[in-house]
This record gives structure tokens, C-alpha cells and sequence, in this order.
């Protein structure tokens, strides 16, 4: 009885998650092939392995006809072929597994820590953190749960490699499906995403369900599951606005803290100046441009943001403005404070942009409408 062989493939079974069956097939197949490859062997042979002893026999026709030396035929097959064979099954379950999950985030376990790269145990497999993926202020160490991005899966010479990441956006964008179920069951969406890996992203969301704060979705009761992203990103700042079709108004918000006294929007060139009041001035740049830089990433426009005091005239347009009864696309009524006109667009079914203090003169332009 070969109780050890027995042991070392349930074994196997065990630890690649490769099932007993398909282990005992992929054994007699190398030892068969061996077999063939020595003089003086039948054909229409096939090798048996007892299930319940252990034992290994070349069979034919119903007749142990296994050579005297099979024994040590097994052995050396074991050291080669078989395991190789083994190897490569496992990598196609593994790229069956995780090709489909690229992008996700999961779980890992740190196995080991390195200034060049990290090793992630992610359950049946290890992968690669390398330092290109990895956020400058962290620390990594053994035994340390980890959540990570799942970014490629490769297949070198010794088998497929997966890749997982830190610093990628995906990895902020996954945290908060994990948080915020409005988001996981997509009532609430995350339109867009800036990051500096470490130490600040905006999110901009919008919500598919009327009647559904995002932002306050997204921030939880009393702050619960911001922070939870916010701890996991070790404490990396978090700026949560509300995605708005506007452009003006994307833009405006996506300056916060800072507040916004004016948008100009060249479409064509996808670019806007933006007038902040002089005290808001460093506050909507940012500590070395970060805040301007993180609102361009997240609106996908070039940003010039000037003091009120410094603002130049814009050209002014003299003609009589009045829409007409069959275009939907105005230029905005709203005065500026240096006396000219807004050159946005309206929004539609207004007069006026959708600037904020721009809506206040909608209000009070209709107020008077409905008093005349």
C-alpha cells in the first residue's frame, strides 16, 4: 500500500484547490507518456492508480504487465513532468479566476515587505505590490490586512503574475462601493475621480434616484463611511462634491473649499477662467496648485483662476439679447459686477446660467416679471 503517494496528492488537492480526480488523471497521463518513451513498451497500454491503496500498475487488456523498475519511473515523472503539468492547470484555474476580476478590490494578507516590491497574499495566490503601485507615505508590513486594487494579470515563463495596486483610482472608487450601498446598488454614482495617491483625491458624485443626497450618501451618518475610506487610505483627504451637467457649476464646485464668484467657459478650446473673491485665491490653488490641479483632473478642463481684483474685461457683446421662441441655447442675462455681460450659456428653459449667484438674479428677474 502506498499510503504517501496518497497523502501527496490530496495534498495537492488541497493546496492548489485542484480537485482529486483531475490530480490522479494528470499522474497516470505523465506516467503513461513515460512509460511509451521506454524500449520495449506495449501499445494500448494505460497506467492505474488504486484509489484506495495507493498503487501504480501499467495495465493492458485487463493484465498488470507494469515493468520491475516503474517504481522509480514514477518517481522521477513526479520530479518533472507531472508537477509541470500540475503547474499549468493551476495557472489557467487562477487566469479563469481572477481575469474576470481585474478591477476589482480585495483583500490580502502582506507575506512579504520590500522597499522595491511587495508580496500580497490574496488566498490561493500571491501578488505582486511593485513600488510603481505602491503610495510614497506608506509602510507596509508582514502579516498586515491590505485592500488593493486588482490591475493585471500576466503570463510570464513561470506562470501567470498578478498585479495589484495602491495608488490607482479604481482602489478609491471600489472603497466606497464597499461603504456606501446606495452606491453598490447604484442609486448613487461616482462620475469622476481625481487622486494624488497619499494625501488628497475629489469625487464627484451624482445620484440616479430622486429624493437621494450623493454627497451625504457618501459621507454616512455623523461621517461614518468616509472615514472608513479615509482609514483605509491612511487618512488620505477626501473631498466629496456633487457632479452637476453644467459645466460652470462642475467647475465651481470642484474648486471647493473655495468659493467661486464667476465661470467663463470656452468650449471650444474646453477651457474656463474662473474669478474667485482675492481672499479665496490661495485657498482655490491650493498648498503647491494641488486643489486647481485635482479640479482639472476631475473636470476634464483647463482651469485659469484669477483674483476679482486682477479679473480683465471680457469682451462685451452689444447687441439686443432676446430668445428666440425656437433656440434652445442662449447666452446668459446675468451682469457682472464689472457691468458686463455673462458669456456663458443658459441653462434650458432659463435666462440665466447656472452659476449660483446667477440663479439669484433668475429669482429676482422673475420676481419682477410676475409683480409687472
Amino acid at each position: 500500500m502506498n499510503t504517501a503517494l496518497l497523502s501527496a496528492l490530496h495534498e495537492i488537492e488541497a493546496d492548489k484547490g485542484i480537485s482529486f480526480d483531475v490530480v490522479k488523471g494528470v499522474l497516470e497521463e505523465s506516467l503513461l507518456a513515460a512509460y511509451e518513451g521506454r524500449e520495449g513498451a506495449e501499445e494500448g497500454a494505460e497506467v492505474v492508480l488504486d484509489r484506495e491503496t495507493g498503487d501504480l500498475r501499467v495495465m493492458k487488456d485487463g493484465e498488470d504487465i507494469t515493468p520491475h523498475d516503474f517504481t522509480r519511473i514514477a518517481a522521477q515523472t513526479m520530479r518533472t513532468t507531472f508537477y509541470q503539468r500540475l503547474n499549468e492547470i493551476n495557472n489557467d484555474q487562477l487566469l479563469a479566476e481572477y481575469g474576470d476580476r481585474i478591477g476589482d478590490v480585495v483583500t490580502g494578507i502582506v507575506q512579504q515587505a520590500h522597499r522595491r516590491m511587495t508580496l500580497v497574499d490574496l488566498g490561493r495566490v500571491e501578488a505582486l505590490l511593485p513600488a510603481s503601485e505602491q503610495v510614497p507615505n506608506e509602510r507596509y508590513e508582514n502579516g498586515q490586512r491590505l485592500k488593493v486594487y486588482l490591475l493585471e494579470i500576466r503570463e510570464p515563463g513561470r506562470g501567470p503574475s498578478l498585479t495589484v495596486s495602491r495608488r490607482h483610482e479604481g482602489l478609491l472608487r471600489g472603497l466606497f462601493e464597499l461603504e456606501v450601498p446606495e452606491i453598490y446598488d447604484k442609486l448613487v454614482e461616482i462620475r469622476a475621480v481625481a487622486r494624488e495617491a497619499g494625501l488628497r483625491s475629489k469625487v464627484a458624485v451624482w445620484s440616479n434616484e430622486q429624493g437621494i443626497d450623493p454627497v451625504g450618501a457618501c459621507v454616512g451618518p455623523r461621517g461614518s463611511r468616509v472615514r472608513a475610506v479615509v482609514s483605509e487610505l491612511r487618512n488620505e483627504k477626501i473631498d466629496i462634491i456633487q457632479w452637476h451637467p453644467d459645466p460652470a457649476q462642475f467647475i465651481a464646485k470642484a474648486l471647493s473649499p473655495a468659493r467661486v464668484r464667476e465661470v467663463y467657459l470656452d468650449e471650444d478650446e474646453k477651457q474656463a477662467e474662473v474669478i474667485v473673491p482675492d481672499d479665496q485665491l490661495s485657498l482655490a490653488i491650493g498648498r503647491e496648485g494641488q486643489n486647481a490641479r485635482l479640479a482639472v483632473k476631475l473636470t476634464d478642463w483647463k482651469i485659469d483662476i484669477k483674483p476679482e481684483s486682477q479679473a480683465g474685461d471680457f469682451e462685451d457683446e452689444e447687441e439686443d439679447w432676446e430668445p428666440e421662441a425656437d433656440s434652445a441655447m442662449h447666452r446668459c442675462r446675468a451682469v457682472l459686477s464689472n457691468g458686463r455681460r455673462c458669456a456663458n450659456t443658459a441653462l434650458p428653459g432659463s435666462l440665466f446660467c447656472g452659476i449660483p449667484s446667477h440663479q439669484a438674479q433668475a429669482a429676482e428677474f422673475e420676481g419682477l416679471v410676475e409683480g409687472s
